[in-house]
């Protein structure tokens, strides 16, 4: 957990420190408006908004995070939920075709099911499919090829929840089990994607993102003994929509 807050605030400081660094550039040659933002002069920035949903991986046993080892996208078709998430954050033109910034947001990957609206089943399903979410802080960047298309990438830390679930077996008498602790939960995230910017306010994009966290620890409700719980890491791939003011 640490490492995680030190490489996010090493970047952190990185990120705040280019307009310095890119505002002298803007007044060379060197500074013209380039592709990212072409009207705006290299040191500006822009708060921006943004929204994502898809769809995550399975595992090998088709379970839903059954398998911390077994990730791969395209198996355990019966494992794979609907996520979503949302951000906000800033980001500076750091050259002609660059933006570097920094972004907040939560993220869900899999309680929210879409075909439970058409079925008058529950929506919120995090009771019953207890899938990871949380809090995450970061960095992102973005090379603007042309005026339009974009690669981006991001990363930093990942806050995943604990629900202080009991455990049951088959026939539902309680083992005695319950999720003990909030302790061992901050991890990361890194993503990468592609898009187009329809104009320099908005754009729409493809991503995948990886989360890798712990979701807490198991403990003995008799002895109070606590051992390491399943590591729910799970990847998402999803349409993303980013506003910018």
């Amino acid at each position: 957990m640490n490492k995680s807050l030190l490489a996010l605030a090493f970047a952190a400081a990185g990120v705040a420190a280019l307009p310095a660094f890119a505002q002298d550039a803007s007044s060379t040659p060197s500074g013209g408006n380039g592709n990212y933002q072409s009207s705006q002069p290299v040191g500006s920035g822009n708060w921006f908004i943004g929204a994502n949903v898809g769809r995550t991986n399975g595992s090998d046993t088709g379970g839903f995070g059954s398998n911390a080892a077994g990730f791969n996208f395209f198996k355990g078709e019966q494992g794979r939920r609907t996520g979503y998430g949302v951000l906000g954050g800033y980001r500076w033109k750091a050259g002609q075709d660059l933006g570097l910034g920094l972004e907040v947001g939560y993220t869900d990957l899999g309680n929210y099911r879409v075909k439970n609206v058409f079925n008058s089943g529950d929506v919120n399903q995090k009771t019953t499919e207890d899938a990871l979410r949380g809090w995450l802080a970061g960095v992102n960047g973005r090379i603007n090829l042309t005026p339009g298309w974009y690669l981006s990438a991001r990363g930093g830390a990942f806050w995943a929840n604990d629900n202080n679930d009991k455990y049951y077996n088959s026939v539902g008498q309680d083992l005695g089990f319950s999720s003990g602790g909030n302790s061992g939960r901050a991890s990361w995230y890194a993503g990468v994607g592609t898009g187009w910017d329809i104009n320099e306010r908005f754009g729409l994009g493809l991503q995948y993102d990886y989360f890798h966290a712990n979701a807490g620890k198991i403990k003995n409700n008799e002895t109070g003994e606590t051992q390491p719980g399943l590591k729910r890491s799970t990847g998402l791939v999803s349409l993303n929509a980013e506003y910018r003011f």
